[in-house]
């Protein structure tokens, strides 16, 4: 199936150097396959822009009703520098630039901040104390 020819076409081009960035539509064709994985959809757009891996974010693929087609957005950036300047954070994880902030979960954080209102004065510092059994 990875043998199969896969054609991709951009349009939309823009040049951005405020963001220091080319951005495009990209049309991919695949027929006989499924779809096309976004790690090797970035190496063919580096062969196409002359860049680094570390400089091309592919994002928004969909495939049409019926295969063989999909349609999504690309970013090409000047340098590394500027990908992990401008692209935001979950796309940088998402490519392998960047590690995903650990923090607790929703839950908790809301229970922590509602505990935190019914507390007054410097033991908001220290946390919720447990309360005394009479």
């Amino acid at each position: 199936m990875a043998d199969t020819p896969v054609t991709l076409r951009t349009r939309k081009f823009i040049r951005n150097p405020l963001l220091g960035r080319k951005q495009m539509v990209v049309d991919i064709l695949h027929p006989g396959r499924p779809n096309i994985a976004k790690d090797e959809l970035r190496d063919k757009l580096c062969g196409m822009y002359k860049a680094n891996k570390e400089q091309v974010s592919v994002f928004g693929l969909r495939t049409q009703f019926g295969g063989g087609k999909t349609t999504g957005f690309a970013l090409v950036y000047d340098s590394p520098e500027a990908m992990k300047k401008f692209e935001p954070q979950y796309r940088l994880v998402r490519f392998g630039l960047a590690t995903k902030a650990e923090r607790p979960s929703r839950q908790q954080r809301k229970q922590r901040k509602n505990r935190q209102k019914t507390l007054r004065g410097t033991a908001k510092v220290k946390g919720a104390k447990p309360k005394k059994e009479k």
